[in-house]
């Protein structure tokens, strides 16, 4: 078994949405990213890639180059998964705190836990997704932008 862990910060910028979890949610305003942005995503890519001891998602996914812009984190993701399928990895659980003061997560909730699962190929109860607030401290609490954490339990495929 191997343990991994995975943050990721966006700065607020233009927009009307951001996508967490895999799921767009509306909102005042988007995220300055060079895809998609979506920092629970990719704090679950560094999270993997760190407990398989592949490097971060920068490494894979550098910002630097073109072919990355505007890219679905979801894209990134399946793409992540396959490298450990690749080296006889899957996921046992994983673990993501969302922090933001906006947008509220609540009601989306249920509909991020299915997409992670069906990204990781797990079942939903092998997902967990929780949010908080900074109350108001720092640049998340000032309403700057968000982050996201990501802890992971990888396990070696089951001999068939």
């Amino acid at each position: 078994m191997r343990i991994g862990f995975g943050t990721d910060i966006h700065a607020f910028g233009p927009g009307d949405s951001v996508v967490i979890a895999g799921v767009r949610l509306p909102h005042s305003r988007g995220v300055r990213a060079h895809s998609d942005g979506d920092v629970a995503l990719h704090a679950l890519c560094d999270a993997l890639l760190g407990a398989a001891g592949l490097g971060d998602i920068g490494m894979h996914f550098p910002d630097t180059d073109p072919k990355w812009k505007g890219a679905d984190s979801r894209e990134l993701t399946r793409h992540v998964v396959a490298l450990l399928a690749a080296r006889g990895y899957v996921v046992a659980n994983a673990d993501l705190t969302i922090l933001a003061e906006s947008p509220r997560i609540g009601r989306h909730r249920d509909e991020m836990r299915r997409t992670v699962a069906r990204l990781l190929a797990v079942e939903d109860n092998q997902v967990n997704i929780k949010a908080t607030t900074t109350e108001g401290l720092g640049f998340i609490g000032r309403g700057e932008g968000l982050a996201a954490q990501a802890v992971v339990l990888l396990q070696r495929h089951a001999p068939r």
